[in-house]
């Protein structure tokens, strides 16, 4: 029987840096174990995914999010412009948010993602429902009616289908989010620095004069970081638009395409560093140590580091080896009945039973190919 979860278990050591801060300007963290830890919340790691150049090239083009419908509205006008009247295209919007005129301040009731494909979907149940003088309440019908097709026109913004979509009002579809994303934090107790830095005023300088233009501080750190999501299979398939429901059972397409997502969302977790003060610490370190399993249920191991590790010769190794270590405590354990291979830049043969592939692309194959060697 096929597998409906794909856990992912990343590890990357950051070099010196401050990929994420709060309110304060400070690094974000959390306290796991009794002990604090630098963290990475999950709102700036999805962000950083579908901003990236590898989801552009590879995923499509990324929904809008906005809770500024005004803007919303010019754009909107201006991407459907000749397609279809603007007094379809202002309609459509009003019936989606629930309000009904557009002023160049008018908001939404919250943030939400918008798919253009969607949008032109909707314009053509519209423009269609004027042409045969069908009413607004057989429209709401017709387009509820619509739904598998709405959501394969939002194929194109995958971003839905992978991190949801929350509808607040009008005739907006809510979307349950296929991928979880946890907060990464540090498989070890963070220690943090301090950077005093000024910025030389050179005017200044060259008239022989002693001072800077700016002083500030700059807190940071480096650590070695886990990262976790779990993708569910049939959900993808399902907000896809590939399958009209959760009880329906899958096909072979509907299933590759799914698969290939995950693979790419593994690419993702490996590779794609937030932006945060990149230009300060340039902490483009990429996974070290990355753990893949086909499983009937999400399943964490965050706390494969509720004790902290330490070591004296670097703190990654000792991580490797604990993350491998409580994976084979929980998967026997519970009997837990997964397919599950890794990629490792420091361990080239089989550690615990995982087969480690020799590469990042190896096992986005293994991914594809359902976990088949």
């Amino acid at each position: 029987m096929n597998k409906n979860f794909v856990n992912f278990h990343i590890l990357i050591s950051h070099s010196p840096s401050c990929l994420n801060r709060d309110d304060m300007n400070m690094q974000k963290t959390a306290t796991f174990g009794g002990a604090r830890r630098v963290r990475i919340s999950s709102q700036s790691l999805k962000r950083s995914f579908r901003t990236s150049d590898y989801y552009h090239q590879h995923l499509g083009e990324r929904s809008i999010r906005t809770r500024e419908l005004g803007r919303l509205s010019v754009a909107l006008t201006s991407a459907l412009a000749g397609k279809y009247p603007d007094t379809v295209i202002q309609k459509t919007l009003g019936l989606i948010s629930g309000k009904e005129e557009f002023a160049t301040d008018a908001k939404a009731d919250a943030v939400a993602p918008w798919s253009l494909a969607e949008f032109a979907k909707l314009c053509d149940l519209v423009q269609q429902a004027e042409i045969d003088g069908i009413d607004a309440k057989k429209l709401e019908k017709k387009i509820a009616d619509e739904t598998t097709a709405l959501k394969q026109a939002m194929a194109d913004n995958l971003d839905i289908a992978l991190s949801g979509r929350m509808a607040t009002s009008g005739l907006m579809t809510s979307v349950d989010g296929a991928l979880a994303v946890a907060h990464s934090i540090t498989t070890h107790t963070a220690e943090s620095d301090i950077d005093w830095f000024t910025a030389v005023d050179d005017l200044i300088s060259d008239a022989g004069e002693v001072g800077a233009g700016h002083l500030d501080t700059q807190e940071f750190s480096s650590g070695v970081f886990y990262r976790y999501a779990s993708l569910n299979l049939k959900q993808l398939q399902v907000n896809l638009g590939l399958l009209p429901n959760m009880k329906a059972a899958e096909t072979e397409n509907s299933r590759s395409r799914a698969l290939d997502i995950a693979a790419h969302a593994l690419h993702l977790l490996a590779t794609v560093v937030p932006d945060a003060k990149q230009q300060s610490f340039a902490a483009h370190n990429m996974a070290d140590f990355a753990l893949v399993s086909l499983a009937d249920q999400p399943v964490s191991l965050a706390n494969a580091f509720e004790k902290p590790v330490i070591g004296k010769g670097g703190l990654l190794q000792p991580s490797v080896n604990t993350l491998v270590d409580y994976w084979q405590r929980i998967h026997h354990g519970y009997g837990l009945d997964e397919q599950a291979g890794a990629f490792s830049l420091s361990v080239q043969e089989s550690i615990g039973g995982l087969h480690i592939h020799a590469t990042l692309s190896d096992l986005e194959k293994w991914l594809r190919a359902d976990g088949q060697r």
